[in-house]
């Protein structure tokens, strides 16, 4: 069974910039379609980018287009999300999630991924 914990959440400015991890043990993610996904308090979890097993198709989210980018390093069972650019509205905890069922393949739904994380927490400051 894969287990992902984050790392790299904190506090930073407007306009300023974190590299979060995720960090897969066991069997790794390798196959499994991955996201990242947000919840803000009082809002409903959303996703924030999903990328599929092999990395040629990534969709993010409006809201974060051309600042975040998700990465993976297969060797360290990692994968990162880097953004740039941070808004006080993307003040949130982020997770990151696997899907290993195929039927949920392209999900966008955080409740389809069977594999998550515990979450980190990432405060931006205006």
């Amino acid at each position: 069974q894969v287990q992902l914990v984050e790392s790299g959440g904190g506090l930073v400015q407007a306009g300023g910039s974190l590299r979060l991890s995720c960090a897969a043990s066991g069997r790794g993610f390798r196959y499994y379609d991955l996201g990242w996904f947000r919840q803000a308090p009082g809002k409903e979890r959303e996703f924030v980018v999903i990328r599929n097993w092999s990395g040629n198709r990534k969709v993010y989210a409006d809201s974060v287009k051309g600042r975040f980018t998700i990465s993976t390093d297969n060797a360290k069972n990692t994968v990162y999300l880097q953004m740039n650019s941070l808004k006080p509205e993307d003040t949130a905890v982020y997770y990151c999630a696997a899907v290993t069922r195929p039927e949920y393949s392209g999900s966008y739904n955080y409740k389809d991924y069977d594999m998550r994380g515990q979450g980190t927490q990432v405060t931006v400051s205006s």
